[in-house]
């Protein structure tokens, strides 16, 4: 068996060897055989110089290196290391967060057929007032959305099966099919919880949180700009409704003021008008973001690969009998 595990770092040169050290040693007993592909987030830090080192004879073994030469969003940076991962299963791990001793119940669960299995640590610290509520806000949300509480369901450490990646790389956008796994109704899930407390206690700030909160909203569900196109459409027939009204006031009573039926059939006309170009605009929104997601927002500057390698078996090579 084959495991990739991959880690996604922006400016950690404090603790990424020690990191990535502790990590191999893990994995070594664990597996056969296994890499570990790192995503530098666009690192200002001399990350990168610090994980060239690294892949030197004299560093760590079954290294992967991807410094991108521009910062992106969380989910797309995992992405990039998911698609260059050469795993039977590809582990998505956070040094600062995660606990490299639950990998081996991740596996396990995926051995008995899981394509996606996640890990909650029982461990992290609560996080402040505010940024609990505007989580179970978002949780909320999310629900009314998509059926799936976000935060408890589908957490960031995570193991996939290659099969669970390659269905996720067929599609147009991968990193945003990523965002929205939890909802991949062919996809066997699972989950289990381990206890160990993560060296990051802080939560992410709440701009940060807000921003990825809105993105996964507006990205991974169509909720958002379909109330849209049902307000508009709401709008257009109240204004018909109201058109309807003004003219029966005007046939049926002989008291109205001067000018209030033409003013009224004015007001009521540009309303309708105004909703239906948002609900023309939002049904050709919804159509184009259906149609036309294609490219990758990502760009590798730079690649690196460990001196030392320790697959046991070779890839991609079908063995025949002698003689075959």
């Amino acid at each position: 068996m084959f495991l990739s595990v991959v880690v996604v770092q922006r400016n950690g040169a404090a603790h990424m060897a020690a990191d990535l050290a502790g990590l191999v040693q893990a994995l070594a007993p664990l597996v056969a055989d296994y890499e570990v592909v790192v995503v530098d987030n666009a690192s200002r830090d001399g990350s990168v110089n610090l994980l060239k080192s690294l892949t030197t004879e004299a560093g760590l073994p079954n290294l992967q290196i991807f410094a991108l030469a521009n910062e992106v969003d969380a989910d797309t940076a995992i992405w990039v290391g998911l698609d260059n991962a050469l795993g039977d299963f590809v582990a998505v791990f956070d040094p600062a967060l995660d606990s490299a001793d639950a990998l081996a119940a991740l596996l396990d669960r995926a051995m008995h057929g899981a394509d996606v299995v996640y890990a909650v640590n029982q461990a992290s610290r609560p996080a402040g007032l505010t940024y609990r509520a505007l989580g179970a806000a978002f949780g909320l949300l999310y629900v009314l959305a998509h059926g799936v509480h976000f935060v408890r369901d589908t957490p960031a450490f995570r193991l996939l099966s290659r099969n669970a990646v390659n269905l996720v790389l067929r599609h147009p956008t991968p990193a945003f099919t990523y965002r929205q796994i939890a909802q991949l109704a062919g996809f066997t899930q699972d989950q289990i919880t381990y206890s160990a407390p993560p060296r990051r206690t802080s939560p992410r700030p709440i701009g940060t949180s807000i921003d990825r909160g809105l993105r996964l909203l507006i990205s991974t569900t169509r909720a958002p700009m379909r109330s849209v196109t049902w307000l508009a459409t709401v709008a257009a027939v109240l204004n018909v409704v109201y058109s309807i009204y003004v003219v029966a006031v005007y046939v049926l009573k002989d008291d109205v003021a001067p000018g209030w039926t033409t003013l009224s059939l004015q007001q009521s006309g540009m309303f309708l008008l105004i909703s239906l170009i948002l609900l023309v605009l939002g049904e050709y929104v919804l159509q184009l973001t259906a149609t036309l997601r294609s490219g990758t927002p990502w760009h590798v500057a730079r690649e690196f690969t460990s001196a030392t390698v320790t697959r046991r078996r070779p890839l991609n090579v079908v063995e025949t009998p002698e003689g075959g």
